[in-house]
């Protein structure tokens, strides 16, 4: 995938607000920094082999961290 845009007719687009065109910008560069340190992870497990066992975390315990880290920024219903 290339990170240029394709040439496009900008007379056929509708253009977005400002506020929207940046939060959109935002949101391409922080899944981009996302991916950049999965291909990292995926290149050093490429390069040195899977870590131990022992130096892993279970997937159990990353799932429950998740769902609490979910569960503390929902608002609570009255």
């Amino acid at each position: 995938m290339s990170e240029q845009p394709a040439p496009a007719d900008t007379a056929a687009r509708q253009q977005l607000e400002p506020a929207a065109a940046d939060g959109l910008r935002a949101y391409a560069a922080k899944t981009r920094a996302n991916a950049d340190q999965f291909a990292a992870v995926l290149e050093d497990i490429a390069e040195n082999g899977l870590p131990a066992v022992e130096d892993c975390t279970p997937w159990e315990d990353l799932r429950e961290t998740h769902l609490a880290r979910l569960a503390a920024q929902r608002t609570a219903v009255a």
